[in-house]
């Protein structure tokens, strides 16, 4: 029988060189038949949209809208039977499509994906920070898929009506929520590889990013009853606020009362830090054999992003979207 035809759809925003990465690794799948690329601009001024169309891509120019209904409208303007969700900042290996459709000839199988790998040049940061994600390896049901790089079936996608556009974060976490929901089955594959380049280069980036991806959060895990293993990303943050304020309270305290006050500081710093502890035992078993490694890195990493989730459900940090530099005068004062 003929390959079906799949619909490679691809948000994008001021990131021209990493959508030319991104779009040379999907030119260069091997063993597979028809595709189609799509494009959504979300308003780029760095030429993202002609290096898209550079490489025979359809593109849609949506400025201002979350990448939700971006998706979403890449997928109205798809042809093909399986609607391939890959982000710009996003490296497929070559046999990345062939494999996935492999995956999808079983017609349970709803979404097939995988979690991402660090780029090759990754600092210590974006090293320690892949200790927070979970490696997949030989192909096993899972309850969630990292939307940049997976393969849907359209007619289950369609069925619940896509990506909610009201999420601004975590809108693939809740479209897998629903998938499972009405009984399609999410494969997590290791042999679907791909690399990320978006992966925070610095503390500041990572909490930046922690504290606008945490924003929806709670919001989604709490639509439904959640699983027992869901309660440590929904209680985490809550605990670890509490232990912020407990230790702001306590320094307020010292001054009005003195410093016995400080004992309930001293307490809510432990609560963070034991909760941070925690999640970087975690990090440090996945990466000991990374190099630049150590237990005091895994914490400090644990801890900004414990930080920045706390900090998520007290304030929306915007999105800090991509910049491309402002025009430099000639030397005679005319811009160029």
């Amino acid at each position: 029988m003929p390959a079906p035809l799949v619909s490679f759809v691809i948000p994008v925003r001021n990131d021209a060189t990493g959508l030319a990465r991104c779009l040379t690794s999907v030119r260069a799948q091997r063993g597979v038949g028809e595709f189609e690329i799509i494009v959504v601009d979300n308003g780029s001024i760095d030429g993202s949209d002609e290096v898209a169309r550079s490489f025979g891509a359809t593109v849609l120019t949506i400025p201002g809208r979350g990448v939700g209904e971006l998706r979403n409208r890449g997928a109205a303007a798809a042809r093909g039977t399986f609607v391939a969700f890959v982000d710009a900042d996003v490296e497929l290996g070559p046999d990345w499509l062939r494999t996935a459709l492999l995956y999808m000839a079983d017609p349970q199988v709803a979404m097939a994906g995988a979690e991402y790998a660090p780029a090759p040049d990754a600092n210590w940061v974006q090293r320690l920070y892949d200790g927070l994600r979970h490696p997949s390896g030989p192909p096993a049901d899972t309850r969630w898929l990292p939307a940049g790089n997976v393969l849907v079936r359209r007619a289950a996608f369609e069925a619940i009506g896509g990506f909610d556009e009201s999420l601004q974060t975590c809108e693939d976490w809740d479209l897998c929520l629903r998938l499972h929901e009405r009984g399609g089955r999410l494969l997590a594959a290791g042999d679907l590889r791909s690399v990320h380049y978006g992966d925070p280069a610095s503390l500041g980036a990572l909490f930046r990013g922690e504290a606008w991806r945490g924003r929806d959060n709670l919001r989604v895990s709490l639509r439904r009853m959640p699983a027992l293993r869901d309660l440590p990303g929904i209680l985490i943050p809550i605990v670890w606020l509490a232990g912020a304020l407990m230790a702001a309270a306590g320094v307020v305290a010292a001054v009005v009362a003195g410093p016995s006050a400080l004992s309930a500081t001293a307490a809510g710093m432990a609560m963070m830090a034991g909760l941070s502890l925690l999640r970087a035992v975690a990090i440090r078993r996945r990466t000991r054999q990374v190099p630049g490694s150590s237990a005091a890195r895994a914490w400090l990493l644990a801890v900004v992003f414990d930080a920045a989730r706390a900090f998520a459900l007290v304030y929306s940090m915007p999105h800090r979207r991509a910049t491309v530099p402002e025009p430099q005068p000639s030397p005679s004062g005319a811009a160029r």
